[in-house]
């Protein structure tokens, strides 16, 4: 890597990846976890994959504007409202990568054997090259 380079981009040929550094202070940042880890109903996730319905070991809850629907392995979500905290870091995320986003599907991963594969979010309900933040 170049280091003196002035772009921010971390991955600068198949993509874009550009680190931002730490958006929310300790303090904060807990706060957010114990309510997303105690006060979100998470759910496992279901796909079809090979022609198979699965649930997933991983935990989903999805959030968006209203009315929203994602569909992904061959199945339809209807996203839950922003609460007040995810509207919360909505508007960080908004305010530092100058982008605008309306949904946030949230992963909870029990353990390190748990993840998701490489993939594609090339689905007809998302915006063509659209940002995530993660």
């Amino acid at each position: 890597m170049d280091l003196f380079n002035s772009t921010p981009n971390l991955l600068p040929y198949d993509g874009t990846v550009i680190y931002y550094g730490k958006c929310i202070e300790n303090t904060a940042a807990n706060a957010y976890y114990d309510y997303l880890f105690q006060q979100i109903e998470w759910k496992n996730d279901e796909a079809v994959i090979f022609g198979k319905h699965i649930f997933t070991k991983r935990k989903v809850a999805w959030f968006g504007d209203l009315p929203f629907e994602y569909t992904y392995s061959k199945t339809t979500k209807k996203a839950l409202p922003f609460t007040k905290e995810l509207q919360e870091l909505k508007a960080i995320c908004e305010e530092k990568t100058g982008e605008t986003y309306n949904s946030c599907l949230l992963n909870l991963y029990h353990n390190g054997d748990e993840g998701m594969a490489w993939h594609s979010d090339a689905e007809k309900d998302l915006k063509k090259n659209g940002a995530i933040a993660s």
